[in-house]
């Protein structure tokens, strides 16, 4: 999709002179974003038409994505690099005096997702597209992201993040398609309507976003609902002088989108979030049924040949039982013929190997919000639990382990398994945990639902687009194939020991590393030494991911400092970024201490010279961008067995740095990539921590006594090393006192983690060899792009094919 640069200036101008600016020199930065996107949303709706009519004039089946997080990130420049324009437009605005990065940074971010999850399903989305999948996306439009976070006197504080406090110029509103979904009430089918009555009955208005694939021609649709009221303003009720009850229906409504992931600690936060999974399945399935109907008919048993359903996470599995509400109640069909249909349309992706991670509703909040979806669980319950006896030997003794209501619960997980054809992990390791041990059972009952599809990330975005100076140097070696096809990069390895390919790698990280670094010191006024090395650790805060065995280590490294400020040093900046959930006090607690001991070696002169320590506060997509690119140290460190997969480790690796990590998740599938010799492996195997586990004798206090720098490090958590005595006793007493103390091994894996750190600090110096590890994990990052994914979903559980 071709335009010339007069083209785009002339739209240009036109969109900023209807907001009143007469020149492009008079227009601000959020002026020249809002007026370029509507710009390029002019050049696109033809082809995004075109598009969709191509897919239903071919009568191609189609895949429909279901997710309650889509991290979309900033579109602007990442639509204009898919359309093969970026270039172009930039030197064009440069001309004009226009620098296209701090228009770019003029976009507020979407708020649409909080972590891997959603910029997953984002990934997924942009590969569909750029491989000319037909399908959509479907979640909720947000108009508050999780939150804004700030760091303030070391604590993690959270403010609104109000994105949407403009139209956003990338999506259009979609009246014509708004759909009712109905809470509450009472069920009683008398062969007329869906039998639901006096219930409170929620408008869901959807918003479309182009998906616009890389050169190609398909643009796919991200469908966002957001909730309104059917009637919004009791006139009767105002003028009787009750204004707070005339707007309470519509508030009501409304809070159903306002904020992604709204805090569930009370019943009424449960309750939120329930409505918030219902609305969006429920209008995405009448929106799914409402195309399918004008195109087929009633012709319903044909559903499966035509449309998938992939669900991600359980958040959208009450997809299962709407479809057969849908069928059954509205459409008019048969128990039988509703779960034929259904049972082969629903795919699901699991993504946690944490099984209180699994999700659970109470019955007693469940039912009387969706009293006819709890009735159509029993009766699936009631089927699988007799299916069960006759299937497995010892079916009679899993009914309650397996039943999919039990103790007043509904397990969404366990639904999701008996409903759906496909059941998917996101790495290896992950799938062979659920086949063995998580889901051992529904593995033994379904082991033809089981496989496995390894998580990969856009090259487009995360390295294309966030990296240019090594996009450029790749292509001019090996042109520009890789973009659409990430296997091309295994032919840098012919350059692995070219001594000159080797230093312009290093000058390219080096550059990155110094625009990072001017970041930091315009944004915190922190100064890094881009010589140092930069070990880096983005991911959401939770303690399976072990951010406190890292400052754990750099403790000890300034302790070491201390003690002998003469010795011989490598320097390093240590950079963290995460987000902690607002009620999940350990994790605040970690980010208490991250910051305390940043603010203690950062102005030590001792140390500060050595190492530095930074917290960003607000890690979010745009962020991210610039940290892979600057990145020599992965952080992978969760607790073997605990991380699905993750798809920052395959970031950074495709971005040069080198994994320090556990044998854990996709680190698996990246070590036998790129081979251990060129990364940075340490601490228990998942088998061990079984062990451990089998004998139940785990005494984290007996490593203090062998091992007198962890017992140094322990003691200046309580000792007031950094801030008041005893501040963080929590973490100390989480690691060493109660029934279950280090929960995730930190202790028993501190000096094997120390020992590798050690390595990298005395390997890091042979510039000529790091690089060369670097090129070769860029080189052996094929594997993990999402276009290889989505081909794999395409064609092993989808069966669509490109048009």
């Amino acid at each position: 999709m071709k335009v010339d640069g007069q083209a785009l200036l002339d739209g240009l101008k036109y969109h900023l002179q209807r907001e009143g600016v007469p020149q492009i020199s008079d227009a601000t930065y959020s002026q020249l974003f809002r007026g370029l996107s509507e710009t390029l949303m002019d050049w696109v709706r033809p082809q995004w038409e075109q598009s969709r009519e191509n897919s239903n004039s071919k009568g191609a089946k189609q895949a429909y994505y279901l997710s309650l997080e889509i991290l979309i990130g900033r579109m602007l420049g990442n639509n204009l690099m898919n359309l093969t324009l970026y270039r172009e437009i930039k030197e064009l605005l440069e001309e004009q005096g226009i620098d296209l990065n701090l228009l770019e940074d003029s976009e507020p971010e979407p708020g649409l997702g909080n972590g891997g999850l959603g910029r997953l399903a984002a990934c997924f989305m942009d590969s569909m597209a750029t491989e000319r999948l037909p399908g959509m996306g479907y979640g909720l439009y947000y108009k508050y992201g999780i939150f804004n976070q700030k760091i303030e006197n070391g604590y993690q504080v959270e403010y609104p993040d109000n994105w949407l406090e403009r139209p956003y110029p990338w999506t259009v509103e979609r009246m014509d398609r708004a759909r009712t979904v109905k809470f509450g009430g009472s069920w009683n089918h008398q062969g007329e309507g869906d039998g639901l009555n006096q219930t409170e009955d929620i408008l869901a208005v959807p918003y479309d976003m182009p998906v616009i694939g890389y050169d190609s021609h398909q643009i796919n649709t991200l469908r966002l609902w957001e909730a309104r009221p059917v009637v919004g303003f009791n006139f009767q009720l105002f003028n009787q002088e009750k204004y707070q009850q005339s707007v309470m229906a519509a508030n009501n409504a409304e809070h159903i989108t306002r904020v992604l992931y709204p805090s569930d600690n009370g019943k009424q936060g449960k309750i939120l979030r329930l409505k918030q999974q219902y609305l969006f399945v429920s209008a995405s399935l009448q929106d799914i049924l409402h195309d399918f109907k004008n195109q087929y008919g009633k012709q319903y048993e044909l559903f499966p040949q035509k449309a998938v359903l992939q669900l991600n996470d359980t958040h959208p599995v009450v997809a299962i039982p709407e479809l057969m509400r849908l069928l059954i109640d509205v459409e008019e069909l048969t128990w039988d013929q509703a779960w034929d249909i259904t049972s082969r349309s629903m795919a699901y992706t699991n993504h946690t190997v944490l099984s209180e991670a699994l999700e659970k509703w109470s019955v007693d909040i469940f039912r009387p919000l969706l009293p006819r979806i709890y009735n159509i669980i029993e009766e699936i319950n009631h089927r699988f639990l007799a299916e069960l006896k006759h299937a497995l030997p010892q079916g009679e003794s899993l009914l309650s382990e397996m039943s999919i209501i039990e103790s007043g619960q509904v397990r969404m997980a366990w639904l999701a398994i008996a409903g759906c054809f496909s059941v998917n992990g996101v790495a290896w390791l992950h799938t062979e945990i659920l086949k063995k041990d998580v889901l051992k059972n529904w593995y033994a009952l379904y082991p033809h639902k089981f496989n496995n599809k390894t998580n990969g990330v856009t090259q487009r975005r995360w390295l294309l687009k966030c990296n240019p100076r090594l996009s450029d140097l790749i292509s001019e070696k090996i042109g520009r194939e890789w973009i659409k096809d990430l296997s091309q990069l295994s032919k840098l390895k012919e350059w692995k020991d070219d001594k000159t390919f080797l230093e312009s790698l290093q000058r390219v990280k080096q550059a990155n590393k110094e625009d990072l670094a001017q970041y930091i010191k315009d944004v915190h006024q922190i100064t890094l030494d881009p010589s140092s090395i930069f070990d880096v650790q983005i991911k959401r805060l939770h303690e399976y991911k072990r951010q406190l065995l890292n400052v754990m280590h750099i403790i000890r490294l300034y302790k070491q400092i201390k003690a002998n400020p003469q010795g011989n040093y490598t320097k390093r900046s240590f950079i963290f970024g995460a987000k902690a959930a607002p009620g999940y006090h350990m994790a605040k607690q970690i980010i208490k201490l991250i910051t305390s001991v940043a603010n203690k070696v950062n102005n030590d002169r001792e140390t500060m010279d050595i190492i530095k320590v930074i917290f960003l506060e607000n890690y979010r997509v745009s962020l991210a961008e610039r940290l892979f690119p600057a990145s020599d140290i992965s952080e992978q460190i969760s607790t073997a067995g605990k991380e699905a997969s993750g798809t920052g480790n395959m970031k950074f690796m495709l971005n040069g740095a080198l994994t320090l990590g556990t044998m854990d998740g996709a680190n698996i599938e990246i070590v036998q990539e790129a081979g251990e010799e060129n990364c940075y492996i340490f601490g228990l195997r998942t088998e061990q921590i079984a062990n451990i586990y089998s004998q139940g004798d785990y005494n984290p206090k007996a490593f203090l006594n062998e091992d007198k720098e962890l017992e140094v490090v322990m003691n200046s958590l309580i000792d007031g090393s950094f801030g008041e005595p005893r501040q963080f006793q929590d973490i100390y007493n989480s690691l060493l006192t109660g029934n279950h103390p280090d929960v995730y091994f930190i202790i028993n894996d501190f000096r094997s983690y120390c020992d590798a750190q050690d390595k990298i600090a005395r390997e890091f110096n042979n510039k000529e060899d790091w690089h060369r590890k670097a090129l070769m994990n860029i080189a052996s990052a094929g594997k993990f792009s999402s276009d290889r994914t989505i081909r794999e979903y395409a064609s092993e559980i989808w069966g669509i094919e490109a048009l």
